[in-house]
């Protein structure tokens, strides 16, 4: 994630607590997910567990199962994606490698059965049926719109990249060996039966994918079998396997995962670069040179370390008294690399302004207030070292849904920039429901005028005429 999700495959050493089971009758009516809101679609996805709940007893620290009698969410799920599905999509034009992988577990190990190129589906299918092999079917979301409605509201609320994998396992077979990954994994049981177990990490929150061998990780902690409509949640570095029972239809689940390298660590690895640049400017030891044949040395000095010390505490101080913490890149990453909005039909109203051309008499909105991210940074128009700050705005609304957690595909950014004269402006906006271009605080009408028509031309603002 933040740098591309692998495929899904805590506090405490000796590993997380039981997975909770939760067994949910049918509701009186039809079950659908909530898509009004980002927040009201995940509660949906962890009914009847509160998301309070969830956040303060499960999340990075042990598993949650919930198991539905819910015939109407099955079917939404079972909806999401079929094995069905593959011969159409690879008539679109797949290949190996890229879009799918073609895998069975034998004597405990991952055997990739990938042919070279583009996939046919009657070879696929054949793989299928004839070798057991499992096909993983990498970010659907960007062919399949309701993935497409379902990862983008998850990225909006956890404020992080959200991948997805689909799993297509035939009877009697088992695709990936006992493993643990990186990155917070959903699992939605799309079609037949799928049995998991799940053991103790022996890396809580896991920054690394790694494989364990069976002989080694002892006997699951859990062991359950998800039908179409169940829910499974389990943290990074949580060692999982899992099969499809013989004599069953096949079994199909979707792995969301989120969170990759989306940690404190990885924050202070952004952040403090930026604290070090701008402080360096006005201290002077820190500008100083290093000792002659400092690093030469085959041990670090004691002299250095406390040099070291002296100047981590002084950046902690100063970091007391900042308000703006500068992102070097996790948000600029996040929102290149994001989905677009979601939308039906051509996506206009992503890529065309819509209304009239701001006045000074108009009232404007910000809108897509999700899909954008303000940051400070140096202006990269200029070298010298006395380059001022801008005011940077990204945004996700041109971003290509096609190249969506894809790795090696190209992603340009998006957005504005304006110096840090206009904070005080923006921040209204941002922060308002609505307001008056006139009321901005900004010297000039010109200003306040040109601010809205840039904000508009990105379709990042509704605008409202006096009388509309």
């Amino acid at each position: 994630m933040p740098k591309k999700a692998k495929p899904a495959e805590n506090g405490k050493e000796e590993g997380p607590a039981p997975c909770k089971r939760v067994k949910v009758e049918a509701a009186g009516g039809p079950s659908a997910l909530n898509f009004d809101s980002p927040s009201g679609l995940f509660e949906s996805l962890i009914s009847p567990i509160k998301t309070e709940t969830f956040f303060k007893e499960f999340w990075e620290q042990k598993p949650l199962l919930i198991q539905r009698d819910d015939p109407a969410l099955a079917t939404y799920y079972q909806s999401l994606f079929r094995l069905s599905d593959l011969k159409s999509l690879c008539s679109r034009g797949m290949y190996y490698g890229r879009d799918i992988n073609v895998c069975r577990c034998v004597n405990g190990k991952k055997k990739v059965l990938n042919k070279d190129g583009k996939v046919h589906f009657l070879q696929l299918r054949k793989d299928f049926d004839q070798k057991r092999a499992t096909i993983q079917f990498h970010q659907p979301q960007r062919f399949k719109d309701e993935l497409w409605r379902i990862q983008e509201k998850l990225e909006c609320y956890f404020g992080s990249l959200v991948g997805s994998n689909v799993y297509i396992t035939p009877a009697g077979s088992q695709g990936l060996p006992p493993h643990y990954d990186d990155v917070e994994v959903l699992i939605l049981q799309l079609e037949g039966e799928k049995r998991w177990r799940l053991y103790r990490p022996t890396v809580p929150l896991a920054r690394e994918y790694g494989v364990e061998a069976e002989d080694s990780i002892g006997s699951p902690a859990r062991e359950f079998t998800l039908k179409p409509g169940d829910f499974l949640y389990f943290p990074r570095g949580t060692i999982h396997q899992a099969d499809t029972p013989p004599g069953l239809a096949h079994s199909t689940h979707l792995t969301i995962s989120t969170y990759q390298n989306n940690s404190w660590g990885d924050f202070l690895l952004d952040t403090i670069s930026g604290l070090v640049f701008d402080t360096a400017k006005e201290d002077l030891e820190l500008r100083a040179g290093l000792p002659r044949q400092l690093l030469l040395q085959v041990e670090t000095t004691a002299v250095a370390r406390r040099r070291v010390s002296g100047f981590l505490r002084m950046l902690a101080d100063k970091l007391e008294g900042t308000k703006e913490l500068l992102s070097a890149d996790m948000k600029k990453d996040f929102i290149m690399n994001r989905l677009p909005p979601y939308c039906v039909g051509d996506g206009a109203e992503l890529s065309t302004p819509g209304g009239q051309l701001p006045r000074l008499d108009s009232t404007v909105r910000l809108q897509f207030k999700d899909h954008i991210v303000l940051t400070l940074g140096p202006d990269q128009d200029r070298s010298d070292e006395t380059r001022e700050k801008m005011i940077y705005i990204y945004h996700s609304l041109k971003n290509r849904r096609e190249t969506h957690m894809m790795g090696n595909e190209e992603t340009e950014s998006h957005g504005l920039r304006f110096p840090l004269s206009h904070m005080d402006a923006l921040k209204q906006i941002w922060n308002s429901t609505a307001i008056s271009v006139k009321d901005l605080k900004l010297t000039t009408d010109e200003e306040k005028e040109s601010l809205a028509l840039s904000l508009w031309t990105e379709c990042l603002i509704q605008t409202h005429l006096p009388g509309c």
